[in-house]
């Protein structure tokens, strides 16, 4: 399978965090992770499912003036991705970034409520 988009978008709203976005069947599945992604192999972020956007969207930046997200967004990381597995619950993909590279995880524990999954890198094999 060929590559596809990856962005995290650093999105200063009520709340900072980072956007992180894969693209699949057409649109930009999104999560908003509440710290900043790390390569740490130590460190769990928690991602929070959000809505689909458009492919174009990996590239903006700018301000969003009214509504949910209002506040300024920036292009954090971006890149290209691999999917290795992609099912209800677990998403493995390789990532290649300029500052996130090698293989991460996101996962919606049981024990987690509905859209909350963490975001981490894996071990290298």
């Amino acid at each position: 399978m060929a590559p596809r988009i990856y962005a995290v978008q650093e999105h200063a709203a009520t709340k900072l965090h980072w956007d992180l976005r894969l693209e699949k069947n057409g649109v930009l599945k999104s999560w908003a992770v509440t710290k900043e992604p790390s390569d740490d192999i130590s460190v769990k972020r928690l991602a929070v499912e959000t809505t689909d956007h458009a492919l174009a969207y990996a590239g903006f930046e700018g301000e969003i003036n009214e509504g949910y997200g209002k506040g300024s967004v920036k292009i954090w990381d971006s890149g290209t991705f691999e999917e290795k597995e992609w099912k209800p619950g677990k998403i493995v993909v390789k990532i290649d970034g300029r500052k996130l590279k090698g293989v991460y995880v996101l996962i919606r524990p049981k024990a987690f409520e509905i859209g909350n999954w963490l975001f981490f890198r894996k071990k290298n094999d």
